[in-house]
């Protein structure tokens, strides 16, 4: 299978993921660290059994180890912001600005790892940059347009996102894409639990638990199951292409994230707190296809 086809279905099974979260969050959560602290119980359960089941490789160094686990890191704290985030805004106003990361892994790509960008691949990152703030707009009352301070937040994620992706498809070149996933989850689910074990948020946990919460059953298919099935089916196309068209085209979860999270509105009113006004959804459509569009371009 060509590594194009593998990060498109990476970014159509991670979709589902995002969908998931912000259902918990929306539905269940009453703290912002409680979905982040599920996580890092889940991830570092995972990137354990996967390095033990893994086992440590030869061709495993300890400069390629040390990648592994700072891809892991930078994806860890990518995800603890857009986290953040996502527990007071719109789902497809959160993960389409996240998809900025391309930008990030292309001029780390090409500065780290050699990798060109053409003319026309730049003027897809100034359209990625234009979705993303298009996204991030709202307008006053007096008509005068300013970007929502969760803006800046999200960039930040991408930047971790897009350093993720580079620092791990520098490990790949010498680690296995089992082990490499272990590494990264292990790092990934330590930098979640830093940040969210509080006490509000274990309590939270316990009350799932304690009350058979249906949030256990969701958070277990989305940590066990979808997301560990998209970033393995990332790290493989990682693995075959370049880093900064992997990246690229994994952003296209954008327009996935959308069309989920604006379908599931439109069917159940209110699900997952989205705005489902005409006007809204023109906007959202329009963003996330232009983020779409400029990724493509860069992709090519």
């Amino acid at each position: 299978m060509s590594w194009i086809a593998i990060a498109l279905l990476g970014a159509a099974v991670v979709s589902i993921v995002n969908i998931f979260d912000k259902t918990v969050i929306y539905r269940y959560a009453t703290s912002p660290l409680t979905l982040p602290l599920m996580i890092g119980i889940a991830q570092t359960t995972v990137g354990s059994i996967s390095i033990l089941v893994a086992g440590i490789p030869t061709t495993a160094t300890v400069g390629s180890s040390l990648a592994a686990l700072a891809s892991g890191m930078f994806f860890g704290l990518s995800g603890i912001t857009s986290q953040r985030v996502l527990f007071t805004q719109e789902v497809s106003r959160t993960i389409p600005v996240t998809q900025s990361s391309p930008i990030f892994a292309a001029l780390l790509a090409m500065t780290f790892l050699d990798e060109p960008i053409s003319l026309l691949q730049w003027g897809g990152i100034m359209a990625t940059v234009t979705g993303s703030i298009m996204l991030s707009l709202r307008i006053r009352d007096v008509g005068t347009l300013f970007l929502h301070k969760s803006f800046y937040m999200l960039m930040l994620s991408a930047f971790f996102f897009g350093t993720a992706n580079v620092v791990g498809k520098h490990a790949l070149t010498d680690l296995p894409i089992l082990y490499t996933h272990g590494m990264r989850m292990l790092a990934l689910g330590l930098i979640f639990l830093m940040f969210a074990l509080r006490s509000e948020s274990w309590n939270d946990v316990r009350g799932y638990f304690a009350n058979r919460s249906p949030a256990l059953l969701f958070v277990g298919m989305n940590e066990f199951i979808t997301a560990n099935v998209g970033i393995l089916l990332m790290l493989w196309a990682l693995s075959l292409g370049p880093a900064s068209l992997v990246t690229a085209l994994f952003g296209t979860r954008a327009l996935f994230v959308v069309l989920y999270s604006t379908g599931l509105a439109m069917i159940w009113k209110g699900s997952l707190g989205e705005q489902t006004s005409r006007g809204n959804i023109v906007v959202k459509i329009v963003s996330a296809a232009l983020i779409v569009v400029g990724i493509g371009a860069i992709a090519i």
